[in-house]
């Protein structure tokens, strides 16, 4: 949902010449607000996703504006256009993902539980790994090595090793959580280097309402469940494992916060309103987007949506109702709605209502 060129949302109301958003925003500037339309010259700065995931996406990373102006030059056809894309994510069910690096230690005890795992590192690599602590930019360093060194493993020793993890762990039975993970994504992807990522990358689940936001050059693969997704406009994703896309795995390696950190660190606060108790703001520490989550209960019979100086795309997720100002206008399950700058949406509720609405509030 939203105007990027390569997929334009339609519009579906009969009284609306334009048939795209962008169509329309490109001649309704307005609607956009006045310090997103200087901001972002005119373009909706945003897209809106959901996302139901059942099969694995891939091990990826987004770029900053500087690499992505610089892949968009070079590989236009893999790299659409030249913006960045930082993201977040917003759980709509239990929902499971791998993001940033673990801290050192824990990829440490994996090195050295799981030998299938230093045969692609090597012991050197290892090595210089654990003499680089208490030194945040050697061990930053150090963590490239480790990591690009597996992901440029010969595609046949990949396979072998991970076919002899496999049937290690089958025989042992009991496996951890992430050899379980790993067995999971064997399964998905057989001899695929990403499934290898489950040692070097966090786990995160999170619960419906949790958030992680994923900065440029943060790696990070989608595992299961359903979520919201908003992000800066962009298509562009750099991938290294986990699909049958075109891989580049080493701009991947190149371009990577090695930051290690734990778990916990990757949740991503959200907070309630102090004027409306029925919203939660999401809100990154960028221009392009926030999300706002709104929880009607159907007790309270009416509710308007307020307005913003920023053009929003709401999705309603559960519930219903109807505009009372635009009676033809109702809200359920699935609906998506682009509201003006300076516009609120007064609704009349008939069932228990949530919805998201992605903005940008400058």
């Amino acid at each position: 949902m939203g105007a990027h060129p390569k997929a334009d949302s339609g519009i579906l109301l009969d009284q609306i010449s334009d048939k795209t958003l962008g169509a329309w925003i490109q001649k309704n500037p307005q609607s956009l607000g006045t310090k997103v339309q200087e901001r972002f010259k005119g373009k909706l700065p945003f897209l809106f996703k959901v996302l139901s995931v059942r099969t694995a996406l891939s091990i990826q990373a987004h770029p900053d504006r500087e690499l992505a102006v610089r892949l968009h030059t070079q590989f236009p056809e893999h790299y659409p256009d030249a913006n960045h894309k930082p993201e977040m994510a917003i759980a709509l069910t239990p929902f499971t993902g791998l993001c940033g690096f673990r801290p050192v230690s824990e990829i440490l005890d994996f090195f050295s539980g799981v030998p299938e795992l230093l045969a692609l590192v090597g012991p050197d690599s290892v090595q210089g790994l654990k003499s680089s602590l208490g030194d945040l930019d050697q061990t930053r360093a150090a963590l490239k090595t480790c990591f690009s060194r597996m992901m440029r493993s010969d595609s046949d020793l990949v396979k072998t090793q991970l076919q002899a993890l496999v049937h290690r762990l089958s025989e042992e039975g009991k496996p951890s959580p992430v050899d379980s993970l790993l067995l999971t994504l064997y399964t998905q992807f057989p001899g695929d280097i990403g499934c290898f990522c489950v040692y070097f990358l966090n786990l995160i689940e999170l619960q419906p309402g949790e958030a992680m936001f994923l900065r440029a050059n943060e790696i990070h693969a989608y595992l299961y469940g359903d979520c919201i997704e908003c992000m800066s406009c962009s298509d562009n994703t750099v991938r290294a494992g986990l699909t049958p896309k075109f891989l580049d795995v080493d701009t991947l390696c190149e371009m990577l916060d090695y930051s290690p950190s734990p778990a916990h660190s990757k949740l991503f606060p959200c907070r309630r309103d102090d004027q409306d108790p029925h919203v939660t703001l999401y809100d990154p520490p960028i221009d392009d987007f926030s999300v706002i989550r709104i929880q009607v209960p159907a007790e309270l019979k009416s509710y308007t949506v307020a307005a913003l100086d920023s053009g929003s795309i709401l999705l309603v997720i559960s519930g219903s109702a109807r505009c009372t100002s635009h009676s033809d206008i109702t809200l359920k399950r699935g609906s998506v709605f682009f509201l003006s700058a300076n516009q609120n949406l007064p609704l009349e509720v008939t069932s228990s209502l949530e919805l998201f609405r992605a903005c940008c509030l400058l």
